[in-house]
């Protein structure tokens, strides 16, 4: 029994640059989509984090006035703990801007006490700057849940650009995929034409291009999801490697939710195909009669 000889050729070489481009536009939104996701866990797991944390800083006292003022900081309702850091732990703090080595010994140091509290309380900063007035100790109170917001603002802000650049290069990919559909139906007209005589109907025509695009859709869009999986694991491995300490930046962790996404990138791709060439050619179609 002879072959099927399907109506359109199976293999077009000018659909091989189509591939590419949709491929590369899949990767795009794949790792674009994947920043999305991680801008939105790194604010959420660093704000989380810095909720009911404040340090006080104290100018004019000594390790003694920096004791008293860690037990009025005590006494205050909804304070968990209160610790006066020491020289070395401040030498820490400050060693990304000023080396290991640290301040001069001669340079005079504010006595800085980290205190954690509840962050159910309201207004814990005002609260203990207020107290330690009143005990006559001149203070600076600092909540690191007024950084929280604006690292909130700042990555909320990345987030819309990822998913903007998410959806600009899926209507790109639409775009090319109808041109690419109406070249390939003016390139076959003649057996567009042959159908017709033959009474096939529009939408058994557009529904060969929406089948070889669709196919094609899934494929380009598996490629590009893969390239995103080695671009990510690339990043991950590098930072693992070298040790990154930039605990504000968002991280690819390649979690359950990532997997999804790579995952749902070829199946949107192959939607987005089949619905582009289905509308292109129907279109047309109507166009020509």
């Amino acid at each position: 029994m002879a072959k099927e000889t399907p109506l359109l050729p199976v293999e077009d070489v000018r659909e091989a640059a189509l591939f590419f481009v949709v491929g590369a536009l899949c990767f795009l939104a794949a790792l674009a989509a994947l920043s999305a996701k991680s801008t939105y866990g790194a604010a959420k797991s660093w704000t989380a984090e810095v909720q009911g944390e404040l340090t006080v800083s104290l100018p004019d006292v000594d390790r003694r006035g920096a004791d008293e003022a860690r037990e009025v900081i005590e006494q205050t309702q909804g304070v968990r703990t209160a610790r006066v850091l020491s020289k070395e732990e401040i030498d820490a703090l400050l060693e990304p801007n000023f080396g290991s080595r640290g301040l001069p010994d001669s340079l005079p140091l504010p006595q800085l006490i980290a205190v954690e509290a509840d962050p159910a309380v309201p207004d814990m900063g005002p609260t203990l700057a207020r107290n330690l007035a009143e005990a006559g100790i001149a203070s600076a109170v600092d909540e690191h849940a007024d950084w929280a917001g604006d690292v909130r603002r700042v990555l909320g802000v990345a987030r819309l650009t990822a998913l903007i650049a998410v959806a600009l290069l899926a209507s790109t990919a639409v775009a090319v995929i109808a041109f690419a559909t109406h070249a390939a139906l003016l390139a076959r007209r003649d057996i567009v034409d042959v159908l017709h005589l033959a009474g096939a109907r529009d939408r058994f025509i557009a529904g060969l291009f929406e089948r070889r695009f669709w196919v094609l859709g899934l494929r380009a869009g598996a490629v590009g999801a893969l390239m995103a999986l080695g671009a990510a694991a690339l990043m991950i491995f590098t930072v693992q490697v070298h040790g990154s300490r930039a605990g504000l930046l968002p991280e690819l962790s390649l979690d359950f939710l990532d997997l999804v996404i790579l995952v749902v990138t070829p199946v949107i791709a192959g939607f987005a195909a089949r619905f582009a060439a289905r509308m292109t050619v129907i279109r047309a179609l109507k166009g020509m009669m």
